[in-house]
């Protein structure tokens, strides 16, 4: 009897642990194998500890900005998502994003996450901390040792036109390319960049709120990338490259430079001999600047959730120290808490171009400005399709300009009469 008694007890136990537990969608947006891979540990090790259950849907990038949008708008909206910071301005303008402010000054963790973080995350129309970055993507540049030294290039170019004369050197070899060229899907930090070090500044506006794409400058820039694909110094087919293929093209030899954020280097250091590789900061322009992009995605959730607290303890986890410097380490980006950089992981010779990059006052990280509310559909849709015309001839660098430059100043006009 008294045996039994303990089972009945444990079974109500149990029944209400179950009730009290939550069902969560969680929506990943930067897909690859091995981050789904680490996602899905983290997030198992939660549900053991919680009792909760995570159903994790896996968007490819190319179309990620397209199926979240359509999920949300047919009301098949995720408890948590993984948001990029070009749409964070989009989704906590519209107020579909949850607060975190105060729970995450209420956080254990809270104290160390770094000022740039809180920033990042805090970068609403509000104010209010909408997501948690989980960690910072930083360009510099990939660069092949064996195909330098096979081309008579002494090494890494230093400005932007020695890295236009290197590509073409190399591009003179046989079946090989100088640049891994991001023509499709996430392609305009390539953009942005080389725009940012012809025209020696990287403000997106003038004091008037005026685009600054379409200055002398900032086209002479567009015009190094055409110039770069339609005279032959990348691939032919890169018109069409995502991040996937620009990181093959580098691997496996196909072309000799690579501008990529850390997490590139997790695929790249497991295909090529470590000796044979470097890499760089960005080529400087005529200004003795560079300025490469520095941006991030990160945790957020949902208002419409039924799960608040489940959700947010689900952000938590996968934020708090040893998570994230496992998901920093594993997926390549800078971590987000404070002395998490003094790792010995992060204190060898593969991380000295980003770190040179972060001191260097001749490199100024760009941030893009995703506070603007249409910046995301600029981004992956507009920027996508009239840059691939510009490669390919349809239109011309100052009409792709010009283009641009309308659109981002209404945009700019817009999020400054919300202020």
């Amino acid at each position: 009897m008294k045996q039994l008694l303990g089972a009945s007890a444990l079974a109500i136990i149990m029944a209400a642990g179950a009730a009290g537990a939550a069902d969560l969608k969680l929506v990943e947006v930067i897909t690859s194998p091995e981050r789904t891979e680490t996602l899905q540990e983290m997030v198992s090790a939660w549900e053991a500890e919680t009792g909760h259950s995570v159903e994790i849907v896996s968007l490819p990038w190319g179309q990620a900005f397209e199926k979240l949008a359509t999920m949300v708008a047919g009301g098949d909206v995720p408890d948590v998502v993984e948001m990029p910071d070009r749409w964070l301005a989009l989704y906590s303008g519209s107020g579909q994003l949850m607060d975190l402010t105060d729970r995450v000054a209420a956080w254990e963790h809270g104290d160390t996450l770094t000022d740039k973080t809180v920033a990042m995350g805090s970068q609403t129309a509000d104010g209010r901390l909408r997501e948690i970055p989980y960690g910072f993507y930083l360009r510099a540049m990939f660069y092949n040792k064996e195909l330098l030294a096979e081309a008579g290039v002494e090494g890494p170019p230093e400005t932007m036109e020695e890295f236009m004369q290197a590509a073409a050197a190399v591009s003179e070899l046989d079946g090989k390319s100088g640049y891994c060229l991001r023509g499709g899907p996430g392609g305009l930090n390539g953009w942005i960049m080389m725009a940012a070090a012809m025209n020696g500044t990287n403000e997106f506006f003038t004091e008037d709120g005026k685009s600054r794409l379409n200055e002398p400058g900032s086209v002479e820039g567009l015009q190094f990338l055409i110039d770069m694909y339609q005279e032959g110094n990348a691939p032919r087919d890169s018109v069409g490259w995502g991040f996937n293929e620009i990181v093959a093209g580098f691997y496996s030899g196909t072309c000799a430079f690579l501008d990529q954020d850390p997490d590139a280097l997790i695929a790249v250091s497991e295909r090529m001999d470590p000796e044979s590789f470097a890499v760089a900061p960005m080529p400087v322009g005529p200004s003795g600047k560079a300025f490469p992009t520095i941006g991030y995605a990160g945790w957020a959730a949902f208002e419409s959730t039924e799960h608040p607290d489940a959700s947010w303890e689900l952000i938590a986890h996968l934020s708090a120290p040893e998570q994230n410097e496992t998901w920093a380490k594993r997926v390549g980006v800078i971590p987000i808490h404070e002395g998490a950089d003094q790792d010995p992981y992060f204190q060898t010779e593969q991380f000295a171009g980003w770190f040179k990059e972060l001191n260097d006052p001749a490199y100024v990280p760009t941030i893009m400005p995703t506070y603007l509310e249409g910046f995301g559909y600029f981004a992956d849709s507009v920027a996508l399709e009239t840059s691939q015309q510009a490669l390919l001839g349809e239109i011309s660098a100052q009409e792709m300009a010009d283009h641009w430059a309308e659109l981002l100043t209404e945009e700019y006009e817009k999020w400054q009469a919300a202020q």
